[in-house]
């Protein structure tokens, strides 16, 4: 069994300590070599929190009166004086990294993050900057050097921003509630186009933030949503002058545009071509319309 590993102090002994928001008590390594199996009981668990990374091979956890087998690329979050129960088994080749924490805000720390603390397994990927993190703890809990248990909080917080990252990145890009959002917006400027549209009090009204719905709005469809409008708008009014006899002036009116020079200007940008002539390039059939 290889092992490496360091303490706070070079004290073993689990400790609770709220002096700091964040506090690294010890951290290490386990690669079995030569043994068959390494279990591990506490069955009134730790006063700290642990933090397990599975950095390659499988390891089995036994939470909640189930044997969960965790892989590679998963993590396992320990609450304090929550029972741990779990084995290693050398055919599986484990590589298990740990870390022990405790501090006064450590909930909101990991609330922040977006890290389960109910969920005591959850996956984070393989990364090399994983392990890379953990070593550094590691060394630097044994040289205790300047300044070491500032940098510590340090290196366990990239470790939860990475776990942050990558459970960002597993979420699906758009959500449902998202989707359902944004096609409910598409709709209503769909049916309202022509209106004075206010898009800060739209968001309100759907209990959004104005910022959030920009942002997204945009990821969805591809432009702003005054764009949008815009888009919907002209294209109407090429519908307009294509199927009806109506004049500049009052499709205008009934796309939305009070000003038929305004609505011309917006018109011509968008199509190369101002109202009145896409409307004769119709009836002449001699240039293709954009």
């Amino acid at each position: 069994m290889y092992l490496n590993s360091g303490y706070l102090n070079n004290s073993r002994v689990p400790f609770k300590d709220k002096s700091a928001p964040l506090i690294v008590g010890s951290c290490g390594t386990y690669r079995l070599l030569t043994r068959d199996r390494l279990p591990t009981k506490r069955p009134r668990g730790r006063l700290d929190y642990q933090l397990l990374y599975i950095a390659s091979g499988k390891t089995h956890f036994y939470i909640n009166g189930e044997d969960r087998e965790v892989s590679a690329g998963h993590m396992v979050l320990y609450r304090p004086r929550q029972a741990q129960d779990y084995v290693y088994y050398g055919k599986d080749k484990p590589e298990v990294y740990w870390v022990h924490f405790t501090g006064s805000d450590v909930k909101n720390i990991l609330k922040h993050y977006d890290i389960p603390i109910d969920d005591n397994v959850f996956y984070c990927g393989v990364a090399s900057t994983y392990t890379y993190l953990f070593k550094e703890m590691i060394n630097e809990l044994q040289s205790c050097r300047v300044g070491f248990q500032e940098l510590l909080t340090m290196y366990l917080r990239q470790v939860f921003l990475l776990i942050q990252r990558s459970r960002m990145e597993q979420k699906p890009s758009v959500s449902t509630y998202l989707q359902e959002e944004m096609e409910n917006a598409r709709r209503y400027f769909n049916e309202h186009y022509n209106e004075n549209i206010n898009i800060k009090e739209f968001a309100i009204s759907r209990s959004m933030s104005v910022s959030w719905f920009l942002r997204n709005f945009k990821q969805v469809a591809g432009m702003s949503p005054m764009h949008y409008i815009l888009i919907t708008r002209i294209n109407n009014a090429v519908s307009l002058l294509e199927t009806t006899d109506y004049n500049v002036n009052e499709i205008s009116t009934i796309v939305g545009y009070e000003n038929p020079m305004y609505f011309s200007r917006l018109f011509k940008k968008q199509k190369g071509v101002s109202p009145t002539e896409y409307r004769k390039l119709l009836h002449d059939h001699s240039i293709e319309i954009p």
